[in-house]
């Protein structure tokens, strides 16, 4: 079974987890000093947010999948329908260790989708070792967007931040 993803950034994480605490009705599944994940079962979403970047809203929305199978056929329906995709493989990102890859939306949305292998201690290992040599998260371009021939629209470039 695959569950929804969002991960929003937000100014005041405090604030922002009690707002969502009350919205949601549960706590937080996962807190840190920057993040805060629910993994609700009713909406079944894997909603976070995060403080690690300056733009506030909405970065990314994305599909988790129960399973390494569920995201072979994810990935599968990608490429038949001609959606250019960033594959990440095996990466670090939000805690986690997850096989992923991100897609964009004619809007410019950009859609992860992954198969979570576990949790790790830091938000990213990219991250940490950026931050040791002084350079930020992701740095670097997503390959430029490409137009799907199946739908006619931009497919593929990564959000403002590592997940």
């Amino acid at each position: 079974m695959k569950r929804f993803h969002v991960h929003a950034h937000v100014e005041d994480l405090k604030a922002s987890i009690a707002f969502y605490s009350a919205l949601f009705g549960a706590e937080p599944t996962r807190i840190e000093g920057d993040y805060a994940k629910w993994m609700l079962e009713d909406p079944r979403i894997n909603f976070a947010i995060s403080t690690r970047d300056g733009k506030l809203g909405v970065d990314h929305l994305g599909i988790q999948t129960d399973s390494e199978e569920e995201l072979v056929e994810l990935k599968a329906r990608a490429k038949a329908a001609d959606m250019a995709l960033l594959d990440e493989g095996e990466t670090t990102c939000c805690y986690a260790r997850s096989d992923k890859y991100w897609l964009t939306d004619p809007q410019g949305i950009a859609w992860e989708q992954f198969h979570t292998l576990g949790n790790i201690a830091v938000f990213s290992e990219a991250t940490r070792k950026a931050d040791e040599a002084g350079s930020a998260c992701c740095a670097g371009g997503a390959p430029k967007p490409k137009v799907s021939k199946a739908v006619g629209i931009p497919v593929n470039a990564a959000p403002s931040s590592c997940c």
